[in-house]
């Protein structure tokens, strides 16, 4: 801060007035100047500074980043950021407020064939019809780890202004780690892991 003519006047006034007193010329000094901003606007408050316009969310980004979105929409935000190199925050609020675009969420399902839904209605019907009603019920689950990768739905997401189903169909037989537990009444079984070929692999 360069100081003018009256802020070392005040300064040197208030020093002897105050006994020489360096500290209560310290404080003086702040509450005359703020006395006198406040009777120049006719304001008790500080002065706001005056308005930037953000230089981020121009119609030229905005343009960039719906290119870049539609050529590649599996790609996450933050490496749009990136390949931007504009924040992540930023990238968000253009795809949320200007473009309109959702994340939706790609649905991973199993690759079904024909003849399956004829195997699984004449499965179903054979338990129903060979299960007695006095069995011991035994609860299991099993969880696959594909040696090939597999798509995580709980992380992937699909910028599109609406729903485009995007439906990401796997091979039924891959090769993969598979563990296997139970749980009766009367005891818990497993683990066990079992390794799991493919068809090709079989013959």
């Amino acid at each position: 801060m360069v100081w003018s003519g009256e802020h070392r006047a005040f300064v040197i006034e208030a020093y002897l007035k105050n006994g020489n007193s360096v500290i209560t010329s310290q404080r003086l000094f702040p509450r005359h100047f703020d006395l006198v901003e406040g009777r120049r606007t006719s304001s008790a408050l500080k002065r706001k500074p005056p308005y930037i316009p953000r230089s981020v969310r121009t119609s030229q980004q905005i343009e960039a980043l719906r290119q870049a979105v539609l050529q590649s929409p599996q790609r996450s935000a933050r490496r749009h950021a990136t390949a931007m190199r504009i924040s992540d925050r930023s990238v968000r609020r253009i795809l949320h407020l200007d473009l309109k675009f959702y994340p939706y969420k790609m649905m991973v399902v199993q690759e079904i064939k024909d003849l399956d839904w004829a195997n699984r209605r004449a499965s179903s019907e054979a338990i129903l019809q060979n299960v007695p009603c006095d069995v011991i019920l035994l609860s299991g689950d099993e969880a696959h780890f594909h040696l090939s990768g597999c798509v995580n739905k709980q992380n992937f997401r699909y910028f599109a202004l609406n729903n485009p189903i995007q439906i990401h169909e796997r091979p039924l037989h891959s090769e993969q780690v598979t563990v296997w537990c139970a749980v009766a009444d009367f005891w818990v079984i497993g683990p066990y892991f079992f390794l799991r070929r493919t068809a090709k692999q079989l013959q």
